[in-house]
């Protein structure tokens, strides 16, 4: 994604480069002319173009350079990774960034030198040259393509920030909030339950579980195949959590049929509860209580049943990037990790008293814990790093655009400087004038939306079809990248257009 970013915002620069180079080809046209009658050949003037635009790539590498330097802490904060300034210094990758500066002066050179190299002496020594009709179009179609890519980021960056929310707001059916997770609990050994129990003497407790399994994290028997004693042959691909009585009511879980595991009842040994998602992959829709399980097969081909004591609603036990698979949990002691329902307030009270207590029970061992909120929001950092990146590239690549069309702008408004003064002696207004020298820029950034609008819907289709939950790529979102655009270039031209509708005419008649 950073590389095609980085690619993105190159184009954006080259185009900027080539539309300014050739807009302003007539302040150049004079020196073409003498150096032609002086000898100069059509060749040696385009190497001359190319070798400026080169020496312009290599000076942008090394203020590129000083600014990555600079920037580094912040990028590697915000993207999460561990970049060093070392990397640029290998002798490889060195090479390969100034092969890159010489490319891109290549492209960006390209075309304004063979346009430059092709004036003939007679007419631009007359003061006859223009920009003529194909550069016009060819500026056109550059700016159509700065748009399109500007558009097209602002999609991606909208969508994606639409998606995090998404999964953010989603309900995960149960409750994350104000649950705290005690980690590496199997370190207290046989102390594991007494911790437990110490912990509910708190008042700033509601209740507390000992399980392995935390939502959102690893099982210890993932993709275990489960089957009905009544259709052996079916079997059901399942994840197992082992836990205690207390799980589901720590989690706020909703049993939805039958009844949670119980002190009161040995044989919940062998019971098992389902999610709702299990119940249906074996066909138990109607009536699944008191049905029964195959488990344990010995080695004398003796089974060991587990009948369904209760159904709980459906909880992510993954990221909304998977559906919810069918789950069996079964009652058993299984350490890891203690589940703590608390209260929020006297926090760091709470805190301090739980360290004391685990230091009094494994003082080598450290006091590790986690709130469920924030491991939820964990699986989610892969793409809230990207909707970061893609805010702060989107605005850059926003800001280069308007660069290019500010000159352009500026441009376009120099040479009509005596059409601007014609129009106003006539009478025409400020507000028209602007309109005049806006409305071109608007109708290309009007066809870049119709252009973008397919492409980045079918980009951002595939991005989000990575998950198995996710939110719809609405109309309006086209529209508001459409409408920001115009927006940013409306007030990028507009600055120009004012000053130019505002100059006196008498002046832009003399100028002229």
């Amino acid at each position: 994604m950073l590389t095609a970013i980085a690619v993105f915002m190159l184009l954006i620069a080259c185009v900027n480069f080539m539309n300014l180079s050739t807009a302003t080809a007539v302040r150049r046209s004079r020196e073409v002319g003498v150096r032609k009658v002086l000898g100069s050949v059509k060749g040696q003037l385009q190497q001359q173009f190319l070798i400026e635009s080169v020496l312009l790539a290599i000076v942008a590498l090394l203020v590129g350079l000083l600014v990555v330097g600079l920037a580094l802490p912040f990028f590697n904060q915000l993207t999460g990774k561990q970049l060093t300034f070392s990397l640029l210094i290998n002798p490889f990758v060195a090479a390969g960034l100034v092969a890159a500066a010489v490319l891109v002066g290549l492209l960006a050179g390209s075309y304004p030198a063979f346009y430059l190299s092709s004036f003939k002496p007679v007419v631009v020594l007359k003061g006859q040259v223009t920009t003529g009709r194909g550069s016009f179009n060819l500026r056109n179609g550059l700016v159509v393509f700065q748009f399109f890519i500007t558009i097209s980021m602002i999609v991606a960056t909208v969508t994606a920030d639409r998606q995090l929310r998404y999964m953010q707001s989603q309900k995960v059916g149960f409750d994350r909030e104000q649950v705290m997770v005690i980690h590496d609990t199997h370190m207290l050994r046989n102390n594991e339950a007494v911790f437990r129990d110490r912990i509910m003497q708190s008042p700033q407790v509601f209740t507390a579980s000992v399980s392995g399994q935390v939502p959102v994290g690893n099982s210890n028997m993932d993709n275990t195949t489960v089957m009905s004693k009544e259709n052996p042959d079916k079997g059901v691909m399942s994840r197992f959590y082992y836990v205690d009585d207390a799980y589901i009511p720590t989690l706020g879980m909703k049993v939805v049929q039958g009844r949670n595991f119980s002190k009161s009842f040995p044989t919940d040994s062998f019971a098992v509860i389902l999610n709702e998602t299990a119940v249906r992959d074996l066909g138990w829709q109607q009536d699944p209580i008191g049905r029964e399980l195959i488990g344990h097969i010995d080695d004398n081909g003796v089974k060991t049943y587990y009948r369904v004591i209760g159904v709980v609603s459906d909880f992510h036990f993954e990221s909304l990037r998977q559906k919810i698979g069918p789950l069996v949990m079964f009652l058993g002691r299984n350490s890891g990790n203690i589940l703590v329902k608390t209260h929020t307030d006297k926090l760091p009270q709470f805190l301090a008293s739980l360290k004391q207590q685990w230091e009094s029970f494994s003082p080598a061992a450290p006091f590790s814990y986690s709130f469920l909120d924030d491991r939820f929001a964990q699986v989610y950092v892969s793409e809230q790093k990207i909707e970061q990146v893609l805010t702060l590239f989107s605005s850059l690549t926003i800001f280069i655009a308007c660069l290019g069309l500010f000159g352009l702008a500026t441009y376009t408004a120099e040479q009509r400087t005596k059409e601007i003064g014609v129009r106003k002696v006539l009478g025409a207004s400020v507000g028209s004038v602007v309109a005049l020298l806006s409305k071109d820029f608007l109708k290309l950034i009007l066809v870049a939306l119709l252009l973008a609008t397919p492409i980045a819907w079918w980009g951002m289709d595939q991005w989000l079809n990575e998950f198995a939950y996710k939110t719809t790529i609405d109309w309006w979102i086209f529209a508001l990248a459409g409408l920001l655009a115009m927006g940013i270039a409306l007030l990028t031209v507009s600055f120009q257009s004012i000053k130019a509708a505002l100059t006196d005419p008498v002046k832009s008649l003399r100028s002229q």
